[in-house]
């Protein structure tokens, strides 16, 4: 190809770092932490001999584990320091913990109270010295990818703003190129103030990304690629760049897949036509899950049930479950049990949205709502296999009704099970508007593709945090 001849890829000594290297340096530095940690501190025990690894190995899973749970590895925290200590600190005392609390696996614990708190402590200092070497050195320019955006309307400012908002110091803009004429040299602004030139249209591309030194080609453009297009692009992979769509940088960014950004040429973006749960392997491994976790769970709402039935009756005398019509997967309409909070025949005329704050929520309806235990009579629609313990929150007919018709894909969420948790849950929270709605959607859609036994647990164990800290709906 000629043009790609015309002008040579050059990267002048840069080593622009991919999103996913970003995340597997950190997981290396924080290892090295944690592991660094663990050593020093059985030097300081001189009765232990250091001669199983799988110390070493243990400490590590757990910090991972814990790592995820409490978002170390969100692009939006990485380099912002007071965000990346309060998520390494957290996840660093959490896996320090649960190393000391097991038995037999760990070393012996010490008999002396400062040499049991110096691995906790030790930990938490390299963790933050590793993560303040990170933001120091890694955003640096020379790490940045130079990054051209491919349409300057209301898809290339959404993923300004998310670069700017998620990236963390991963993607520099340069700017946009358009092929509307009366954008060029104009500035496109994005929320949080920031702007960036229009450089010209598609014919400039190769000449911009060599006078730039371009590393990634964003396509935000929702219209059908045509033939010119297409060749242009192959055009610059051959100079070396990276082309990504706008929905999928997206979705990596922010664990959303931006339904409102979908055009015609990448549909199958927000359509998960073979996603991991239409697998039998995958769904038997769910249901054993399900069956596990709802077994266990009814075990517990056994044993709370009656403390919680009484206070419920106190407070605001009447019914102590509370049912109601929900959609479950294949758009099917099954009854959900919920403990009543809030006063009874709170709705007799219409279906309304829950609010925070609802003036209907009874006051012992309110600490229910904060711990979640409200939704532990749903174990029983997860063993019944009308839901599971992760998925989409389910909600009303009359709701879906009106969302599908004005919300794209809504309906996909019915393509798996309903949940007790969710994706959506954890990152945002609860519906309470169709604004709310289409957030949530997009976090839904994102849990059905990607979903896996590990996503499950990580959900799961987001929502034990968010219920030990009161973090439910007031």
């Amino acid at each position: 190809m000629q043009i790609a001849r015309s002008f040579p890829r050059v990267h002048g000594g840069r080593y622009a770092l991919l999103l996913v290297e970003r995340r597997i340096l950190l997981m290396v530095l924080d290892l090295l932490a944690v592991n660094g940690a663990l050593w020093i501190w059985l030097h300081l025990r001189p009765e232990i001999v250091v001669r199983l690894p799988h110390w070493f190995l243990l400490v590590s899973v757990l910090y991972l584990f814990a790592a995820f749970v409490f978002d170390a590895y969100e692009p939006r925290g990485s380099v912002r320091f007071p965000s990346t200590v309060l998520s390494v600190a957290k996840a660093g005392l959490t896996a320090a913990a649960l190393f000391l609390l097991i038995p037999y696996l760990p070393p012996p614990l010490p008999t002396a109270r400062s040499l049991l708190f110096a691995f906790p402590l030790l930990a938490l200092a390299a963790l933050v010295g590793g993560r303040g070497l990170y933001a120091l050195i890694f955003t640096r320019p020379v790490f940045q990818r130079r990054t051209l955006i491919i349409g300057a309307g209301w898809a290339g400012r959404t993923i300004a703003e998310a670069l700017s908002s998620y990236g963390d110091g991963s993607y520099e803009i340069v700017g946009f190129v358009d092929d509307d004429p009366a954008k060029h040299g104009a500035r496109m602004a994005w929320k949080g103030g920031e702007t960036r030139p229009v450089l010209g249209d598609r014919h400039r591309l190769p000449e911009l990304i060599a006078a730039h030194r371009i590393d990634t080609l964003v396509l935000a453009i929702t219209h059908e690629v045509d033939g010119q297009l297409l060749q242009m692009l192959a055009d610059c992979l051959e100079l070396g760049v990276e082309i990504l769509p706008m929905p999928v940088l997206y979705e990596q960014l922010t664990g959303q897949v931006p339904v409102e950004h979908v055009g015609d040429n990448n549909w199958y973006v927000a359509m998960p036509l073979s996603h991991p749960l239409t697998r039998t392997i995958n769904r038997a491994i769910k249901r054993g899950m399900d069956l596990i976790l709802a077994s266990l769970g009814m075990l517990v709402l056994a044993v709370l049930f009656p403390f919680i039935a009484l206070a419920i009756y106190l407070d605001s005398p009447g019914p102590i479950f509370y049912t109601q019509e929900r959609v479950g997967k294949g758009g099917r309409v099954f009854r959900i049990y919920k403990f009543r909070s809030m006063v009874p025949e709170a709705e007799k005329e219409r279906a309304v949205w829950a609010q925070e704050n609802d003036p209907r929520v009874t006051r012992v309806g309110r600490i229910l709502r904060r711990t979640h235990l409200d939704e532990f009579p749903q174990f029983w629609n997860i063993l019944k296999g009308e839901m599971s313990a992760v998925g989409p929150r389910p909600e009303r007919p009359e709701f879906v009704e009106e969302l599908a018709r004005e919300i794209p894909f809504y309906r996909v969420r019915h393509a798996v099970k309903p949940g007790m948790a969710g994706w959506a849950l954890v990152k945002y929270g609860y519906a309470s508007s169709k604004e709310d709605a289409m957030i949530r959607l997009q976090y839904d859609l994102y849990y059905i593709k990607h979903w896996s036994p590990w996503l499950d647990l990580v959900i799961l164990c987001k929502t034990v945090v968010d219920t030990l800290t009161f973090r439910g709906r007031a």
